[in-house]
Parts: C-alpha cells; sequence; structure tokens
C-alpha cells in the first residue's frame, strides 16, 4: 500500500493532531486567549466542511475501503464522525469566557481535539486494536480535561473517579479483544464475525470463550456509555468537570462507545446475538428505568443531567437486540439528536455559570427575566429530552421506539414490544423533572438583574438551539440517511447492503 494511501486515510486525525500540537504554542504567542478558541475552531471547521463534501455534495471522495485494512469510510462513519465534530464546535464556542485566561488555555483545547480524534478514529476503526486505541485517546484526554481545574476538590474527584474507572473498563475490553483474537485468530471487526458465523467445530468448542469476551465487552464499554449497573461514576464526574466538559462527556465521549457497542455486536457478534440479545435489553431498561428514578430527586442541575443522559443511554441500548435497518438508524439519529439536547443543556448552565450562578435548581427562578433567550433554549432542550414534539427528541425516539414494536411484529421475538413500552414510561416519568426546571424557570420568583451571555456562548448555545429544532421539524431525509448508513455499514447482516 502506497504511503499516500495510509496517509489519506488518516487526514481528519492528522490535522486535528497537527493543531492539537500547536495550541500551546498560540497560547504562548498570543496576548488576548479569546483567539485560541477560534484558532481551535479552525480544524473542527475543515473536517466537518470535508465530511459535509463528502456525504451530501460528493465533492470528495474518501479512499475505498479495501485499500485500508484498519480503518473504513462509509455514511456510518462519516455520520458519526459528524457528531462528534459538532459537539466539538459547540463545546470549543462556549468556553473561552468559562476558563480562565491563565489556566494553560493552550493544553485545554489541546485535549479537546485529542478527545475529538480519539472519538472519529472509534468511528472508522475497522479492528478492534484501532478501536480500542482511539477509545484510549479520547478516554485519557477526557480523564485529564475533567480535573482541569486543579485547585477546586470536585474537580480532582471528578478527575480521578473518571481515571479508575476507565481503567478498569479499558482492562476489561482489552481482555475481551485478546479473548476473541485467541478463538478466531484475527482482530478485525467483520472476520471475526464472519469467522463466528462459519460454525466451524473449532468455534463451536470455543463457544464459552467468547461468551465470556461479550460479557466483558458489556462490561466494559458499558462504563464508557454510563449504562446501569456501570453508571455510578458519572453524576460525580459530570458535576466536577468544568460545564462545557460535562457536556462534552455527555454529548460526545458517551456516543463514542455507542459506536464501539454497534460495530462490534452487530458485525462481530452478531450471529451469536440469541446469547445477548436479552441480557442488553434487560440492561437497557435498568438503564433508563434506574436514570430516570434517581434524576427525580436531584436538586443540582448537573446531576439531574447526568442521571437524564444516563436515562437516554437506556433508550438508544435496545436497538441492539432488535437488530434490525429500522433500529440501526433509530439509534443513530437519537445520537445525534442527544448530542444537540446535553450540549445545549450543559452551554447553558455554562453561561450561568459565566454570570457566576450556581447550578442548583433553586438558581434557575426567574431565570427568564434575567434571561428571555436562555430560559427558552434551556426549556426547549429539556423538553426534547423528553420527547415532546415537533422537536428533535420526539421523531427519534419515535422512531427509536417504534423499532421495537416493528421488530417484534417482523422478525421476532414478541418480548421486543416491551421495550417500546418501557421507553414510552420513562419518557413520561422523565418529563416531572425537566417540567420542575421549566417551572421554577417561568413561574418562580427570583432575582431580576440581567445576565449577559457573551457572543461565542451565545452562539454555542443558539447552534445547538436550532439543530434540535431544525431535526424535530424536518427528520425524513436525516431518518433516510440514517437508514442508508445502517444498511451499508453492516454488509454482512441480513438486511445489509
Amino acid at each position: 500500500m502506497a504511503v499516500w494511501d495510509i496517509l489519506q486515510s488518516f487526514i481528519p486525525q492528522l490535522v486535528l493532531i497537527m493543531f492539537a500540537l500547536l495550541m500551546p504554542l498560540f497560547d504562548y504567542l498570543l496576548d488576548n486567549k479569546k483567539w485560541l478558541s477560534l484558532i481551535a475552531l479552525a480544524p473542527l471547521v475543515e473536517v466537518l466542511a470535508t465530511l459535509v463534501a463528502w456525504l451530501f455534495l460528493g465533492w470528495w471522495s474518501p479512499p475505498a475501503d479495501s485499500e485500508i485494512d484498519l480503518l473504513e469510510f462509509n455514511t456510518f462513519t462519516g455520520l458519526f464522525m459528524m457528531v462528534f465534530i459538532a459537539v466539538g464546535i459547540v463545546i470549543v464556542l462556549g468556553s473561552p469566557e468559562f476558563i480562565r485566561p491563565d489556566r494553560n488555555q493552550g493544553e485545554y483545547y489541546s485535549l479537546i481535539l485529542l478527545a475529538i480524534t480519539g472519538m472519529t478514529i472509534v468511528a472508522q476503526a475497522a479492528d478492534l486494536i484501532v478501536l480500542f486505541v482511539g477509545l484510549e485517546i479520547a478516554g485519557i484526554s477526557s480523564f485529564a480535561l475533567s480535573g482541569f481545574r486543579k485547585s477546586e476538590k470536585r474537580s480532582a474527584e471528578a478527575a480521578t473517579k473518571y481515571f479508575v474507572v476507565g481503567a478498569f473498563s479499558s482492562a476489561m475490553t482489552l481482555f475481551a479483544i485478546s479473548l476473541l483474537y485467541g478463538v478466531v485468530g484475527t482482530t478485525n471487526i467483520s472476520a471475526i464475525g464472519e469467522a463466528i458465523w462459519s460454525g466451524s467445530d473449532w468455534i463451536e468448542e470455543s463457544k464459552p470463550i467468547i461468551l465470556l469476551a461479550t460479557v466483558l465487552l458489556i462490561a466494559g464499554l458499558g462504563f464508557k456509555i454510563a449504562a446501569v449497573p456501570f453508571h455510578m461514576w458519572a453524576p460525580d464526574v459530570y458535576e466536577g468537570s468544568p460545564t462545557p466538559i460535562s457536556g462534552l462527556l455527555a454529548a460526545a465521549s458517551k456516543k463514542m462507545g455507542f459506536a464501539a457497542l454497534l460495530k462490534i455486536f452487530l458485525i462481530s457478534l452478531f450471529f451469536i446475538k440469541a446469547d445477548w440479545d436479552i441480557a442488553i435489553a434487560i440492561v437497557a431498561v435498568l438503564t433508563m428505568t434506574v436514570g430516570n428514578l434517581i434524576a427525580v430527586s436531584q436538586t443540582n442541575i448537573k446531576r439531574m443531567l447526568a442521571y437524564s443522559s444516563i436515562a437516554q443511554a437506556g433508550y438508544i441500548l435496545i436497538a441492539l437486540p432488535i437488530g434490525t435497518q429500522y433500529a440501526v438508524a433509530g439509534a443513530m439519529f437519537h445520537i445525534l439528536t442527544h448530542a444537540f439536547m446535553k450540549s445545549g443543556a450543559f452551554m447553558v448552565v455554562a453561561a450561568m455559570g459565566v454570570a457566576a450562578i450556581g447550578e442548583k435548581l433553586d438558581d434557575f427562578k426567574g431565570l427568564y427575566k434575567r434571561s428571555p433567550f436562555l430560559a427558552f433554549s434551556m426549556a426547549v432542550f429539556l423538553l426534547s429530552l423528553a420527547g415532546i414534539p415537533p422537536l428533535a427528541g420526539f421523531a427519534s425516539k419515535f422512531v427509536l421506539f417504534s423499532s421495537a414494536v416493528y421488530g417484534s411484529i417482523d422478525v421476532g421475538p414478541t418480548w421486543l414490544i416491551w421495550l417500546a413500552v418501557a421507553g414510552v414510561l420513562n419518557s413520561a416519568l422523565s418529563l416531572y423533572y425537566y417540567a420542575r426546571v421549566i417551572k421554577n424557570m417561568y413561574m418562580e420568583k427570583g432575582p431580576e438583574d440581567r445576565i449577559r451571555v457573551p457572543p461565542l456562548l451565545f452562539v454555542s448555545v443558539l447552534v445547538a438551539l436550532v439543530m434540535v429544532v431544525v431535526l424535530g421539524i424536518y427528520p425524513t431525509e436525516v431518518i433516510n440517511l440514517f437508514e442508508e448508513a445502517a444498511q451499508f455499514a453492516f454488509p454482512s447482516l441480513p438486511w445489509g447492503g
């Protein structure tokens, strides 16, 4: 393979890494640190423009999958990369006023760019080792970002917990990869699925080892997406991290875990689906239920959003036991909508922090008088998270939950319909604690001094707000695109392209 073919396959990552390495230099040279966020935006916008030119305009063609064994380029990987890049843009826009000038801003933006780099590697990975490397690049960068406010005890606590849990999850994931390699002799994601599908005598004899690897993968990647019972780290980490980083973890880092889950379980392990579908269905229902029940009692908005994010992970997980093209499209659509809903909500909390207002529920009292824009934006994000039409959350939940109904009718088993029932009931439950925040903002009295929203932070919230509204009003084309992505991303499946 020509060196250029290899480099061309890594162009998005090379661009992000180059700017990540240069950010400390720019921090040293520039007196006005606010320029750093604009410089950090440059590679993100460039990569996003390239992806749009490829996916929607046909102006650029990536290397064919056959030219490289480690990375793959298709609509599935491109859309996941767009999600990560878009969240990165929202987070970078919302960071300048939140990170003090004396806090090594160059390193801060470098770590964000490296985290996004790891996420894009996971999206493109065609090999389990490459996927693991991407997980670790994003994970190590996120550990450092969560503890970026070194002088604050809760930030140091968040980083420590995140690091310890991340180390355990990485160890289990790597052990699972080693077991699969020991059985099939390859770490290529598609080749593992083909070997298991062959049903050779050696594979049948090694079935217990494959099942052990499956359990370890559920646990290891379950930590990454904060699925119950692997979720306890998330609320403390989200609360202690700088608010923009909490948004990055909830809106992008967890979605990276889902990209890995979809690749592994719907390609490598699809042909033993009957051995793991009930287990993941139970995890999905527990995750959405526990997340919503505990969120009801939260008085800290960041912790409430953390438990809400856990519940949303449960909704997305139901696509795995269903395992149809429509279910995967629904999961991808909800990953996209949740990325904007959650990052937007955290950016509103960040704006409150810039104005020296707390993160408690009572701090949101009378917000509509202090900042009509922030109050309206937060209300839209929360209503969308609850699944209220015509917002994006309703459209994506409708596709996701209806896929369980269609799956129980078309492919069976019939118990799949209960996943839809659990999702609808939990969405109704979540409306209570979301409505409580809206009630405080619009119906309770509070201070009336105006809140100034910095321009870049205003743009950050606005971008997320517009996407939540547009995706809710015009979901059809996006859903069709995700169905196409699901079809051609999993060619070895009965419904693949």
